[in-house]
């Protein structure tokens, strides 16, 4: 009994201070830092796609929107303006409802 013993200490005792090797051979800091810095490096590329994406949207969407949108209400108030300077002529909505449908009326027989 006493050699089966000392056979399996001295099994067990070559692996354990081999693992003990492979543990101590493995850079602990390097590696580390090496994925924190690839993690870091793979969130800084998906925020400059974010960026850029939401940039599209900004450039190809909503700003030329709203330059149809305010550049329309500016045409409209700087024409105003130019009429009632050039000919100097007030006009008074009575009935706003009607002014309105009747724009809409108009606006749809252009099409």
């Amino acid at each position: 009994m006493s050699t089966s013993d000392s056979y399996i200490i001295q099994d067990a005792s070559p692996e354990s201070s081999n693992d003990q090797d492979e543990i101590d051979s493995l850079p602990s800091s390097d590696l580390s830092s090496d994925l924190d810095s690839e993690e870091e490096s793979d969130a800084q590329k998906e925020w400059e796609a974010s960026l850029q994406q939401l940039e599209l949207i900004l450039t190809m969407v909503i700003v030329p929107y709203a330059g149809k949108y305010f550049g329309r209400k500016f045409a409209y108030w700087s024409w105003a303006k130019y009429m009632t300077w050039m000919y100097p002529v007030e006009v008074r909505y009575t009935n706003k409802t009607a002014f309105k449908a009747a724009g809409a009326v108009e606006a749809a027989a252009s099409l």
